[in-house]
């Protein structure tokens, strides 16, 4: 087999990996979404929808793994491209991981129905699921086109999730200390906010590995967290 035929076998291996990478980028961006929707509107057969749809996800990270061993192990990739195909490997890995953090939202849907609604928390976590489902789309849009300068765009605005997070905590704060009956429904609340802060650091992760793509460097410079709620004071 002459190393053009190889090449080619490469490329039609890497192709077929990252179509499933984008499947199942699909699947995770509509987890999240639909995980805010149930949250807000209380709807419990969507929030079962979504912990359902999560073996379809968890499932295509192991396919995707398996294709990439085997790729590895039949192609012998050189340097450059055994660095396509561990992004590939880190690419799924955050995004079951994001996918795990949408089911945890869908969980806490049952619980949060049987409580008094807390005055706009569910509108605020939906905007800010919203906007982490926006950097998944343009990290996944600059892993497909190799666009280190969206994926960048990307990382920056992980802030702004900090941000949103942050604003939430402090108004969780403000209601548990009006009325402590509200105590156990922001407690939930915090938690399913701090999981949405979670999943774009994960999308962050996505687009540090185009960043590495492209440039062969992942970004040195440690971000800074706009989330200060768990900093020493």
């Amino acid at each position: 087999m002459n190393s053009q035929h190889i090449a080619s076998a490469f490329d039609r291996d890497l192709e077929a990996i990252q179509a499933q990478i984008m499947k199942m980028g699909g699947l995770v961006e509509n987890a999240i979404l639909e995980a805010a929707i149930s949250l807000e509107t209380r709807d419990e057969q969507r929030a079962e929808a979504v912990r359902q749809g999560d073996k379809a996800i968890d499932g295509l990270e192991e396919l995707i793994n398996e294709e990439a061993a085997r790729v590895i192990a039949l192609r012998a990739p050189t340097a450059i491209d055994l660095r396509l195909v561990l992004s590939v490997i880190k690419v799924s890995a955050n995004l079951e991981r994001i996918g795990d953090y949408a089911k945890n939202l869908a969980k806490r849907t049952g619980v949060l129905s049987q409580m008094e609604p807390v005055n706009g928390s569910a509108g605020a976590l939906r905007r800010m699921a919203k906007e982490v489902e926006r950097m998944l789309k343009d990290a996944l849009d600059a892993y497909v086109s190799r666009d280190a300068e969206l994926a960048q765009d990307v990382i920056d605005r992980d802030i702004e999730v900090d941000q949103m997070y942050n604003a939430i905590f402090r108004e969780f704060l403000t209601f548990m200390m009006e009325d402590p009956g509200n105590i156990t429904a922001c407690m939930h609340l915090h938690f399913i906010a701090k999981n949405i802060e979670r999943m774009g650091d994960h999308v962050t992760s996505i687009a540090e590995q185009v960043v590495y793509l492209v440039t062969g460097t992942i970004p040195e410079e440690p971000r800074d967290k706009g989330d200060k709620t768990s900093l020493p004071t």
